[in-house]
């Protein structure tokens, strides 16, 4: 039988990471990549049986390489504390691992919650995010620090799992505004590694673009009250991330540096 490994990344997940670590019992070995979380996260997570690395914050992209390295079998699959495992997954990872014609890479359709709804439109279903599934060297992931890009080490074609995993990314709406001014932060610094500039019409444009994308091309209305919500918030985040970068441009990033008029 062949054996898997789960990684976790986490900082400061101590309300989640329980149901996603419950999810994955079944698994040889869960490692759990903490980034010094101030939370009890870690000691939950030891609680469960996983592993605890723990990987100073330098980037997802980062992380999650310092995750993989530090899983000792030959399949890997990847969780977030936001996500959770279910059964039909779980038969059908073990069913791939223990197939002699299996392939290398499989991304893993996700079935997101949001305002107590299964949202079917704006990109959230099936949410392939990257292969989730893999043979530990044949996905590397590049130093970004958000929305991270990979590479797959593999001449084979990447599969699709049939079965759903769930997640549930935000537990309040004061999640989504954290996560947004966290997200658009890392945004605007990797845009600024990037050479990207910024200006007031860009910083609209970019944000009224990815709300029109999500809730009219996507057809985030058809969920709605939890779909709108989701396009403003994405107006919000991509905007801020916009105004950010201007900001770092011209070294105002931090107002209190600023010499205020007598």
């Amino acid at each position: 039988m062949a054996k898997l490994s789960v990684y976790i990344i986490a900082f400061n997940e101590s309300e989640k990471i329980k149901d996603a670590l419950e999810s994955v019992q079944w698994a040889d070995e869960v490692i759990v990549a903490d980034s010094f979380s101030t939370d009890g996260t870690a000691e939950i997570a030891k609680a469960h049986g996983a592993r605890v690395v723990q990987v100073p914050f330098e980037g997802f992209g980062n992380l999650r390489n310092s995750a993989i390295e530090a899983c000792s079998h030959e399949w890997i699959f990847s969780l977030d504390s936001d996500e959770r495992c279910t059964d039909a997954a779980r038969e059908e990872i073990v069913g791939i691992i223990n197939a002699p014609d299996s392939t290398d890479t499989y991304y893993v359709p996700r079935r997101n919650f949001f305002m107590g709804k299964w949202l079917r439109h704006g990109g959230f279903y099936p949410d392939y995010r990257q292969p989730q599934l893999f043979r530990k060297g044949a996905l590397v992931f590049k130093p970004d620090a958000v929305h991270e890009r990979y590479d797959v080490i593999s001449s084979r074609p990447s599969g699709y799992l049939k079965s759903d995993i769930y997640q549930i990314p935000f537990k309040n709406l004061e999640e989504v505004i954290h996560k947004a001014n966290r997200y658009s932060t890392l945004g605007a610094e990797k845009l600024l590694e990037q050479g990207k500039r910024s200006g007031m019409m860009k910083a609209l444009g970019h944000g009224f673009w990815a709300a029109f994308t999500i809730y009219v091309l996507k057809r985030g209305f058809l969920d709605g009250w939890p779909g709108f919500v989701i396009g403003v918030g994405n107006f919000e985040g991509t905007f801020y991330k916009y105004a950010k970068l201007y900001l770092k441009e011209r070294g105002l990033d931090e107002f209190l540096k600023v010499r205020l008029p007598d």
